[in-house]
């Protein structure tokens, strides 16, 4: 099968969809199929630029970290992507890459599948700040319902999201398919060195945030609970790994409680050499967003046996499992604080939950499983598009006869 697909992300920017993107892509690879990208430009390679065609973008001015591709050089593209003979367009994000794929697909003859990573009802009003918290939430419904009727096949990472896309009003042949987890998700690691590396002492206890710093992730919330945290567990500290619009805020807010002693932000961390170690490092994982589509930081946290204290909201709560590596909390400063306290005071039973989310993550999350079902899915549309063709060819002869 040859697959095209288009993102308004990629790596060298790390996110969600750029490590679904990788993961689904290395998967297929293996199997022997044909996959291309397209995706920005940011001026910085990724390691393996093969099989991806990078289009010249423009930056955005209240997301300096994202690029928007310019849309007529991606229509360039088409007589060069017309010699490929692709089966299906695969699009990623709702921006410039939704309605640069659809015109794509078009001229290509093939039908287009998108899958729905990011919950942006939950999201813009982050970023358009100067309009009302219910106006952009209703702008996010109408774009979204709108975007996922135009392609001829939808994705969601979990059956919650998919749900509040039906809700809706979206009628698209749908299909959950999480991103799952590679291999090298579960490599033993060392914990003690990737400490010992960020000045952080052995025995001090640890609390990890791993993904975009950004608004709508909720971090504030944790910087709250550690606050309260610090009475039961003074020598407390918060490592935030990853980078975002929301950054500067969140460390202004950090001074402002008094927590710069218990909170440390390291930045991007590299997946291939860092990102395990820092997982294993830590005591307990916390994550308290509400707006995910799937949560797969948890699973990764899950495949290096460390425990997690979050929310289980939306995409989450089909990864979280209550007692199977996790403990699931409300959205309540003192739950959390009670439940991260109880696994800090007791060892035996934080590693003991730790393995129990590290064998919950390889039997039932493999990103072998899941790229299988997002071949059959494109087998089924592919089958299905070229039916509905031919049958168009039928109706359109029988009325001229």
């Amino acid at each position: 099968m040859k697959i095209l697909l288009i993102s308004d992300v990629y790596f060298p920017r790390v996110n969600g969809v750029s490590t679904s993107i990788k993961t689904f892509t290395e998967q297929m690879q293996q199997l022997g199929h044909k996959v291309h990208l397209i995706a920005p430009d940011y001026g910085v390679p990724s390691s393996d630029e093969a099989w991806i065609t990078r289009v010249p973008a423009r930056s955005i001015y209240f997301d300096p970290e994202d690029k928007l591709m310019k849309y007529r050089e991606i229509l360039k593209l088409t007589p060069k992507l017309k010699g490929a003979n692709y089966d299906i367009l695969h699009i990623h994000t709702p921006f410039v890459a939704h309605y640069a794929g659809l015109k794509l697909a078009k001229a290509l003859k093939i039908p287009t599948v998108e899958t729905y990573h990011t919950f942006f009802e939950d999201y813009l009003h982050h970023y358009l700040g100067w309009i009302p918290k219910s106006m952009a939430r209703g702008i996010a419904r109408m774009i979204s319902k709108s975007q996922c009727n135009q392609v001829y096949g939808l994705v969601s990472p979990s059956q919650p999201m998919l749900d509040v896309l039906y809700s809706y009003g979206v009628n698209t042949s749908s299909e959950v398919i999480p991103t799952g987890l590679q291999q090298n998700s579960f490599v033993e690691v060392d914990g003690l060195a990737f400490r010992e590396r960020y000045g952080i002492p052995a025995n001090r206890p640890m609390l990890l945030y791993v993904g975009r710093v950004a608004y709508e992730k909720n971090i504030g919330f944790l910087l709250e609970v550690v606050r309260l945290l610090i009475d039961e567990i003074p020598d407390i500290l918060f490592l935030i790994t990853g980078e975002g619009p929301a950054e500067e805020s969140l460390k202004h807010h950090v001074n402002h409680l008094g927590l710069q002693k218990h909170v440390q932000f390291v930045g991007y961390l590299d997946r291939t050499t860092e990102l395990n170690a820092c997982y294993k490092a830590a005591d307990i994982f916390v994550f308290a967003s509400k707006s995910e589509t799937q949560g797969l930081v948890l699973l990764e946290a899950m495949a290096q046996g460390t425990p997690i204290v979050a929310i289980a909201e939306l995409g989450t709560a089909s990864v979280l499992v209550e007692g199977l590596g996790a403990k699931i909390a409300a959205e309540s400063e003192l739950d959390f604080v009670e439940k991260i306290h109880s696994l800090l005071i007791n060892k035996e039973h934080r590693v003991a939950l730790g393995l129990r989310g590290k064998e919950y993550a390889l039997q039932q999350w493999s990103s072998a499983a899941q790229a299988e079902k997002m071949l059959a899915l494109y087998a089924r549309l592919i089958v299905r598009f070229h039916e509905n063709i031919e049958k168009q060819l039928i109706g359109l002869e029988s009325q001229q006869t």
